[in-house]
């Protein structure tokens, strides 16, 4: 009997893909081999000191006005163990003040560099303390990322890349055509042999005309298409003026991601009118130099799920902060010179519509949350809601008051929970839903 094909090719196939499978594994385990060595020399070259705890200290104690690689209220302190001598370290962090009376000449001379502000005194850390502090200064700078010119991080991923993955793909399909075809004229081959005949189609009229020919048919299609035309018609107009999802460009770029989210900044500390006042308000620069005064570079890992962009990037939008204030970062003084930042406005009401802050933010207890969306996941900001008519009134039916420790509402929360029967009121119970509550 004659063979078809040959039947050990998909076993060399097979063993093909499992090598190669194998190959890209063993190179993982190597690639995660070397970073655990890599990590262990670095535990390794601390010293006495234990740097994770170094770390731990310097940000309670120290962040505050020391940085590793740069002027802050006093000096650099990355290789500060290395220029100094480490019984004069243990002095000057236990009581600096004293060792610059004693006329210390390094001690005045530091001093002095610093505008002649006296470092806070730590008599409480032990000499073991101070030097997990100098293991963790000690540590070598990181290298620079790589960068794309938008300013993105690449990220280098390990194993099988995806050009690969997608050529193999390629070549399964290229395959199975190949058995298709092959199949189809090895099925003709024997029909031809049996004496077997194909059977031809038969000419049938094409479908069009089939349809065409069939007037009920057309007619259901004709009303369809008006109906679905003004459906999505009716939408597109009901959509003119809603700007939900607008997400501008602004002049400095703000991470409410790395703010809200990953430092957990209250939004009320920047937007402190939005308790008091009928809008929340734009924060003053003032209100940002609180507290980069202190922080003139972007300190997080680029392995943090919450940075977008690179150190570079966030570094340069600081630096726009600084120039719009008139703040010079090597010397600590403001120079005068400011600039005005023209900020994007996102969130618009039209002018015939009364919208209080306060009135929700502090009488009602409303989280930001709630009309804003979940800001602390937005690096770049942008408006979540539609902030349409029925999305107020929605709310304000679905809205329970609060009445608890509030005598204002005491009395006509009970009328009113009599005259509906309910025990729980909300704001369209009490006139949320009144014309004349929202408009002029």
């Amino acid at each position: 009997m004659k063979k078809v094909g040959n039947h050990t090719s998909f076993s060399r196939i097979l063993i093909f893909c499992l090598a190669l499978s194998l190959s890209f594994s063993l190179a993982s385990y190597a690639q995660d081999t070397a970073a655990a060595g890599t990590e262990a020399e670095t535990a390794a070259s601390a010293g006495a000191g234990d740097p994770v705890k170094g770390k731990e200290l310097f940000n309670s104690l120290c962040a505050s006005c020391h940085k590793l690689d740069g002027k802050s209220t006093g000096p650099a302190l990355r290789g500060v163990a290395d220029k100094h001598d480490r019984e004069w370290l243990y002095k000057w962090v236990h009581n600096s003040s004293e060792l610059i009376k004693s006329g210390d000449p390094v001690a005045v001379k530091l001093f002095a560099d610093n505008n002649n502000v006296t470092m806070t005194a730590f008599p409480q850390l032990s000499n073991q303390d101070i030097d997990n502090i100098m293991a963790y200064t000690s540590a070598p700078a990181p290298a620079p990322d790589v960068n794309t010119p938008g300013g993105k991080v690449v990220v280098q991923e390990s194993g099988a890349s995806n050009n690969l993955i997608l050529g193999a793909l390629v070549l399964v399909l290229i395959v199975l055509v190949v058995m298709l075809v092959l199949v189809n004229r090895t099925l003709r081959r024997v029909a031809a042999a049996n004496g077997v005949e194909v059977a031809k189609q038969d000419s049938t009229i094409s479908l069009w005309q089939a349809y065409a020919r069939n007037q009920f048919l057309v007619l259901v299609t004709t009303i369809l298409l008006i109906l679905t035309g003004g459906y999505f018609l009716y939408g597109y107009l009901m959509q003119v003026g809603v700007d939900q999802g607008y997400e501008p460009i602004q002049p400095i770029h703000f991470s409410h991601k790395i703010h809200a989210g990953e430092n957990g900044i209250d939004c009320k500390y920047c937007h402190s009118s939005a308790r008091v006042s009928k809008t929340s308000g734009i924060p003053s620069l003032n209100v940002c130099m609180n507290c980069h005064k202190n922080i003139s570079e972007f300190t997080g890992s680029k392995d943090s799920t919450y940075v977008e962009y690179s150190k570079e990037f966030y570094n340069g939008e600081i630096q726009k902060l600084y120039d719009a204030v008139g703040w010079d970062k090597s010397t600590q003084q403001y120079t005068g010179k400011t600039k005005p930042v023209k900020w994007v406005r996102i969130h618009n009401l039209p002018d015939f519509v009364y919208f209080n802050h306060s009135q929700h933010v502090s009488v009602a207890g409303v989280e930001c949350q709630k009309c804003h969306g979940p800001v602390e996941t937005f690096e770049v900001m942008k408006q979540h809601a539609p902030l349409t008519m029925g999305w107020c009134i929605n709310c304000h039916r679905e809205t329970n008051v609060k009445v608890e420790g509030n005598d204002y509402y005491k009395k006509i929360h009970d009328e009113l929970a009599k005259k509906y029967g309910v025990q729980k009121l909300t704001a369209a119970n009490m006139g949320g839903t009144e014309c004349g509550k929202c408009h002029y």
